[in-house]
């Protein structure tokens, strides 16, 4: 038996959380064309045979600013320091300077996979330049990819299996993942508020499961609060009418739905809270 925990590294907007949901082939991590949008440490596990893979997907490497990314970005360096293997993705505009960020002096002496992602993007004869540009950067090895194909996806896995550590099993088979739904439903909520709003809107709310009641007859009853900074931000999440917020709960019931396997009855709520991103008491309340 082999197991070890290997933690998917990289810029924000890579492919990080596609890269999870395709390994798993099960969607675990939201994903969203807007950068920055995983704000936690995702354990995803991924069984085959006599391996077991614990999968932490991150959130993007950047400088922080605040309070919420000063908390991503020490999750990065926790998820870089418990790793057995990095994989370390990049996209085909990759610089060399992208290597020297503070995160990799955590590195300790774990293989680095790099993986290139997004080469159903270019043309194959682009490839080369940059293998040969990553080749000098102290990792083990490289391999192209298309976590939205699925292009190069199996060499991925058989790679890691390579590199994984003799060890027992930690959980069972048939896990995905070691946190409770509650966290799940509250990502898929806050990525449909990514889907809907542009601007600062997505990056300003936060998603709290206030109430999740399970039902022996019915659907299940779950009441979730969107807070954002601001009351401009509220009348925008609410919409005329209350539209827009109806559209995201519509949606996300939907997509709630689907990862539970049953029926639900979404109750959602927008509340202000002013500089919550800045709040750390607010933030362990959140999780972070």
């Amino acid at each position: 038996m082999k197991s070890g925990y290997i933690s998917i590294i990289g810029k924000p907007n890579v492919g990080k959380s596609t890269l999870l949901n395709r390994l798993l082939a099960v969607k675990l991590a939201i994903v969203s064309s807007k950068p920055q949008t995983t704000r936690n440490r995702i354990l995803g596990i991924l069984t085959e045979g006599d391996h077991q893979c614990y999968f932490l997907d991150t959130p993007g490497i950047i400088q922080p600013s605040y309070e919420l990314q000063m908390l991503m970005v020490s999750q990065i360096k926790r998820a870089v320091q418990d790793a057995d293997i990095i994989v370390w993705m990049v996209d085909p505009w990759f610089q060399t300077e992208d290597f020297n960020q503070e995160v990799f002096h955590y590195i300790k002496r774990q293989p680095i996979i790099c993986v290139i992602n997004k080469i159903d993007l270019i043309p194959k004869s682009e490839l080369l330049p940059i293998i040969e540009a990553i080749k000098n950067q102290g990792v083990r090895e490289i391999i192209p990819i298309s976590a939205l194909t699925g292009d190069g996806i199996e060499d991925l896995k058989k790679t890691i299996f390579h590199y994984l550590p003799e060890s027992p099993f930690l959980y069972s088979p048939e896990d995905l993942s070691d946190s409770p739904e509650r966290f799940f439903v509250a990502e898929l909520v806050r990525e449909r508020v990514f889907d809907y709003f542009k601007k600062e809107i997505p990056y300003a709310t936060a998603v709290i499961i206030d109430e999740f009641k399970e039902r022996e007859k019915g659907k299940d009853y779950i009441r979730a609060i969107i807070y954002v900074e601001r009351k401009s931000q509220k009348a925008i999440l609410i919409g005329k009418n209350g539209e827009a917020l109806k559209k995201v709960g519509e949606a996300a019931r939907k997509e709630i739905e689907d990862f539970l396997g049953r029926e639900i009855y979404l109750d959602l709520w927008v509340k202000v809270r002013e500089k919550w991103r800045k709040d750390k008491k607010f933030l362990k309340e959140l999780g972070y």
